[in-house]
């Protein structure tokens, strides 16, 4: 009985949540309709608000309250009952007060190296707007690190596996998916001897990310193992809030302070080709050693923090890097999230790699899920000039999203913008790549909730060899892919250009 109590928890936590998300909004419409039956003047007042909050909302270039607008006009008073609940971004609360603390701590921890930033001056001028940004939104860009490019999610795994053998110190491993499988059996079962051998063992996993494994028996197992484990931000805590849709969407492995990884893959065999979901699964990943793994320890540290209530006494200073190489090039780790908004730096880094290409820009996504800005830089940039070429699935695995990505193929096939589909299955790596001089490998997709809801991380290269393998491995996967033409575009049936016309107006809520 108690195996099945378990192993039914995640779903039985997930539909209570999702029960008590639609009742809510049952509640508020049923509240509507009896103010429109009994109280004439209120619902006018009401009416009024709805009315003020779309002009507030229309005067905001950002197409994510553009939906919310769509919403309020469909359902009046139901509307802006739910938008205040949900869609209002509570900038002065308490939980982004607490983030923004967090923040600052990390932020004095991470010093720049003034050499390093001047050096970059000298070797790019014309995209070291790029680092600047990142620099003054608080992530110190580094020499003296190896970076190492994983062209499938099945590498980086293995290559994490081999390292995590390797610990001496302390393991820090943040994901947002993981489940039972191969993967997570051999990472687990060399966590337990690094336990063992008085390694320091942190896990942050996502509570949404890992519903199905996260029960009270997974947890406790992992107390008996010793693994330090938290979980980020419970789904059945403010539920009534949008904070409950803010999710941990980074990828970090830090070992020892000296190694650092990062990309698109969770802990799971799907995205290590065990298993099949949705065709051949190409993932991405990107291995650090040297002094900007220091960076990820940190972003780990805020994180753990965020969700652990007896973390306050961690000092950054304790898991600094212990080894040291000399090597070319530059890394410049950054991470993002709601908290920072409207000035993301997942959506800031992404959009100013684009404006500021000046032969051609590669991009791999699977969510074409663009605002109107984001369309903006695309289709500038491909009419001046510029090669712009975007990489996404075929085979999807959220069907309303592919919906999503294909009423974006218009406009910017139009502007002369280059889309491709892959064909053997889902490309779910996460890469920009522009002009042989830079390129930022991460967990940052190209739709609303990286850019607004999420907290993601990437990292940002410059003059490193990993350039121009993720370059030739964006190539090579070309020749996997075929390419979308405007006429075929054009003539798909007319009820499949209303239902994603819709969906394309309700995307930023999806």
């Amino acid at each position: 009985m108690g195996i099945i109590r378990s192993k039914y928890y995640g779903i039985i936590r997930g539909v209570t949540v999702g029960i008590a998300f639609l009742l809510q909004i049952v509640t508020m419409i049923v509240l509507a309709m009896y103010l429109l039956r009994a109280a004439v003047i209120i619902y006018f007042i009401f009416e009024v608000i709805s009315v003020l909050t779309v002009f507030a909302l229309v005067n905001n270039s950002e197409s994510y309250k553009l939906g919310w607008v769509i919403i309020i006009l469909i359902i009046p008073v139901a509307g802006v009952f739910l938008y205040f609940m949900w869609g209002r971004r509570r900038n002065n609360s308490r939980y982004f007060k607490r983030f923004r603390k967090y923040d600052l701590q990390m932020r004095e921890s991470l010093v720049q190296d003034e050499e390093a930033a001047e050096d970059l001056e000298q070797c790019h001028p014309n995209k070291v707007q790029i680092s600047r940004y990142l620099r003054k939104s608080g992530f110190p860009i580094y020499k003296n690190t190896e970076a190492v490019y994983y062209e499938v999610g099945e590498d980086a795994i293995n290559a994490i596996t081999e390292d995590l053998k390797s610990a001496k110190k302390f393991i820090f491993m943040e994901y947002f998916i993981v489940s039972d499988g191969k993967v997570w059996q051999d990472i687990l079962e060399i966590l337990t001897q690094k336990v063992k051998e008085g390694v320091e063992v942190k896990l942050l996993f996502d509570d949404f990310g890992t519903l199905r494994i996260n029960t009270h028996a997974f947890r406790e197992d992992m107390k008996c193992r010793g693994i330090d484990m938290c979980i980020f931000n419970p789904i059945h805590r403010d539920v009534a809030r949008l904070s409950f849709n803010y999710r941990n969407h980074q990828k970090i492995t830090v070992i020892d302070g000296n190694i650092g990884y990062t990309g698109g893959f969770n802990l799971a065999d799907e995205y290590a080709n065990y298993i099949e979901r949705f065709g051949h699964w190409k993932d991405s990943g990107i291995r650090l050693y040297g002094e900007g793994v220091y960076s990820f320890t940190c972003f780990f540290l805020e994180m753990w923090r965020i969700s652990h209530k007896n973390a306050l006494e961690i000092n950054n200073e304790d898991y600094k890097p212990s080894e040291y190489v000399e090597v070319n090039g530059y890394v410049q780790p950054f991470m993002g999230g709601p908290h920072r908004n409207p000035h993301n730096p997942a959506e800031g880094a992404y959009t100013r790699m684009i404006t500021k290409a000046r032969d051609y820009v590669f991009i791999t996504t699977p969510y074409l899920v663009l605002d109107q800005n984001m369309i903006n830089d695309l289709t500038s940039a491909a009419q001046s000039g510029v090669d712009v070429r975007i990489i996404v699935p075929k085979i999807y695995d959220k069907w309303y999203v592919y919906m999503v990505n294909i009423s974006n193929y218009g406009k910017l096939m139009e502007a002369g913008v280059h889309i491709y589909e892959y064909q053997p299955g889902f490309i779910h790596a996460k890469n920009v790549i522009a002009d042989d001089e830079c390129a930022v490998c991460g967990t940052i997709n190209t739709d609303y909730r990286s850019f607004y809801l999420h907290y993601e991380c990437g990292v940002f290269l410059s003059e490193m060899h990993a350039i121009e393998d993720m370059k030739v491995d964006f190539l090579r996967t070309l020749d996997k892919c075929k390419e979308m033409d405007l006429e075929s575009w054009s003539k798909r049936p007319i009820p499949q250009k209303v239902v994603q016309a819709g969906l394309r107006v309700l995307s930023p809520l999806l």
